[in-house]
């Protein structure tokens, strides 16, 4: 009789949980968003997915003024089978793309135009509000980079979208009706690579592990009862430094006693064509002293509570920075980054929030360079990271 051992240990044999749920990228204004980008896209006279798919990258970056910044090492991970190629297309639709982007520093930004997404908003086919547009542009990112799709051919990543945008790890949905063809034959490769639980009958699904990409999930009851998102305003710029009078003279004299790095940097957010702020608002924040002042126990107090309401507070701020450079060739400002996350808070407390990001390693700066928001050593050990960047083998926990 054949003999079945024991398992060693029984008494001490522990199960491992199942992998907790990631937060959920996209609300449900957010998924109709990404679907809408997509739905524009294959609109466009493109020969295929090479084009479509650097398309989708440009015009989430371009949705709010008609420009959009791309550096080579974006372009380089889209891992295009003819880069060239799909370059030259997107310029036969009138984009106008320089030639810099193929030959030029791969982390330099780009900027693309695009005169569709520059008209009047009565014409605009990607009228966003800035918010959904930089979190469907992390998205995009996040998704064409997710494990099971990161080193798939082109046609299956720009599957992976469409599906991803229009299905959930629930239920069986049907596959997009204006999913290109290329893409229709890719989608056996994203079931066996674990990007699609079920492919059958014209219908798929999601798996779990990439859930969190679902453009289509249900509401919460928080959400239903919220009214449609309005339009949102440039983010408030920080109290104005009394004593500070801009002088265009003086700003130019400081540029020549600072190092070309600096003058580099300054000169990228003086000059981001996506920022637009006024010279007097990047020469202040350059040429004075931020303060510094202690959070109070009232701040501290509002904290604790902000906090409990975004647990996912960490990597949503250092992905965003990702992004947010990628497209303006600076990091963002306290003020952007709170305003492009959707974090209304007062200045006070924003000044709290990202000192705690900092001082958790889920951001790092360039203090007391403005600007210089990036992903720190918490976000670089879970993998967000400037391309580039080295991951740290330490994190500190999230508080």
């Amino acid at each position: 009789m054949p003999h079945t051992a024991e398992p060693y240990g029984n008494a001490n044999t522990t199960v491992a949980p199942p992998p907790a749920q990631l937060p959920f990228l996209l609300t449900p204004r957010q998924g109709e968003a990404a679907r809408t980008l997509l739905q524009y896209v294959v609109s466009l006279a493109l020969p295929g997915p090479d084009a479509q798919l650097l398309a989708v990258v440009v015009a989430i970056r371009a949705a709010r003024g008609g420009v959009g910044n791309v550096t080579g090492q974006d372009l380089s991970s889209l891992r295009l089978a003819d880069a060239r190629g799909a370059v030259e297309a997107l310029r036969r639709l009138g984009w106008q793309v320089d030639g810099a982007l193929l030959v030029g520093d791969p982390s330099a930004p780009v900027p693309v135009t695009v005169p569709d997404l520059a008209q009047a908003a009565s014409g605009h086919p990607l009228l966003f509000a800035e918010k959904a547009r930089s979190r469907v542009s992390g998205w995009v990112s996040r998704t064409l980079s997710v494990k099971p799709v990161r080193k798939l051919p082109p046609a299956a990543r720009l599957a992976g979208l469409f599906i991803a945008a229009h299905s959930t790890s629930t239920l069986l949905a049907p596959i997009p009706p204006d999913l290109p063809r290329d893409c229709r034959d890719a989608l056996p490769d994203l079931a066996g690579k674990g990007f699609l639980a079920e492919l059958s009958g014209g219908r798929c699904r999601l798996a779990p592990v990439v859930g969190h990409l679902s453009g289509r999930r249900p509401s919460t009851a928080q959400e239903q009862a919220l009214v449609p998102e309005p339009e949102e305003q440039a983010p408030p710029a920080p109290p104005s430094n009394s004593r500070f009078r801009f002088c265009p003279d003086e700003w130019a004299q400081w540029k020549t006693t600072v190092t070309s790095a600096l003058r580099g940097h300054a000169e990228a957010v003086e000059f981001c064509a996506v920022c637009s702020l006024p010279p007097e608002r990047v020469a202040e924040a350059f040429m004075t002293e931020p303060s510094t002042l202690a959070a109070s126990p009232k701040v501290r107090w509002a904290y604790g509570r902000w906090k409990e309401k975004e647990p996912d507070r960490g990597p949503v701020a250092a992905e965003l920075t990702v992004t947010f450079r990628a497209e303006h060739g600076h990091g963002p400002s306290h003020a952007q980054l709170c305003a492009a996350l959707g974090w209304n808070l007062r200045h006070a407390l924003r000044g709290y929030v990202v000192q705690r990001l900092l001082e958790t390693g889920w951001l790092t700066d360039t203090s007391p360079v403005p600007w210089t928001l990036r992903p720190g050593r918490t976000a670089q050990a879970q993998g967000i990271a400037l391309p580039g960047a080295r991951a740290s083998t330490t994190a500190p926990a999230q508080r």
